[in-house]
């Protein structure tokens, strides 16, 4: 059996004069964390949407597990920068809200479980005005984790975020997906972050954006992005969006 998980085949989107997409070809194995760069307004979060089933191609398909996409999948959860806990529910009725066909005893000890997993612990019952941006970001997380998708969808999640708490959640992240397997698309405007986190780069155009360039991280985990490697990798990334 084929190890893709996600593959796309010559997708395009415009909405109506404005090519957005441009022709998109790329597979994404089981497991593999990919990270999408591109310069700013180049499509990058159109292309995410296709790809998670959002908006319809006008050409090209996607297939997950071998299946043609046709709308959103559910084997993959979004996690973008807005953000999508309810304020009127605490982080454990935020957490559980997603789960179905279980009895209420089992819900909350899987949201236990996962809350515990992100370091919310002793937060069950807070609701969302009363957590700080990286709580916040963490309870998300749990809310998405705890239906055990295959792939997470992830538009610039962390950009909300001042630079500290964005380095601390990334290292959450990393060491969430060490313990659990899910494969991962992440959009981001952080060369630094797409190093940090991913096993291979991805460099779009400008608009109608296509994949420009392919950058594999060959570093072991956890990073140190002071690496000469990682350096390098930066410069030549950033060489790429010229800059």
């Amino acid at each position: 059996m084929s190890d893709k998980k996600i593959v796309v085949e010559g997708i395009s989107k415009r909405f109506g004069d404005l090519a957005v997409v441009g022709g998109v070809t790329l597979d994404v194995r089981d497991g593999e964390f990919v990270a999408i760069v591109g310069p700013s307004g180049c499509g990058k979060t159109t292309l995410l949407n296709v790809i998670a089933g959002f908006e319809r191609p006008d050409q090209g398909t996607i297939r997950v597990n071998g299946v043609e996409l046709r709308g959103p999948s559910r084997n993959g959860i979004m996690i973008s920068q807005h953000g999508s806990v309810f304020p009127w529910l605490t982080v454990q009725e935020n957490v559980t809200f997603g789960l179905s066909g279980a009895s209420e005893r089992d819900k909350k000890a899987l949201a236990d479980q996962y809350i515990a997993l992100v370091g919310l612990s002793g937060f069950e019952s807070a609701y969302p005005h009363e957590l700080s941006g990286g709580m916040l970001k963490r309870a998300e997380l749990a809310r998405a984790l705890v239906v055990k998708p295959e792939i997470l969808y992830m538009d610039e999640p962390f950009s909300a975020l001042d630079a500290l708490m964005s380095l601390r959640m990334q290292t959450e992240l990393r060491r969430i997906l060490d313990e659990e397997r899910h494969t991962v698309l992440l959009i981001t405007h952080d060369v630094e972050e797409a190093i940090y986190l991913a096993d291979r780069i991805l460099v779009l155009s400008p608009r109608p954006t296509t994949i420009q360039t392919t950058f594999l991280v060959d570093l072991p985990h956890p990073r140190k992005l002071s690496d000469p490697k990682a350096q390098a990798l930066r410069e030549a990334i950033l060489k790429e969006l010229g800059l």
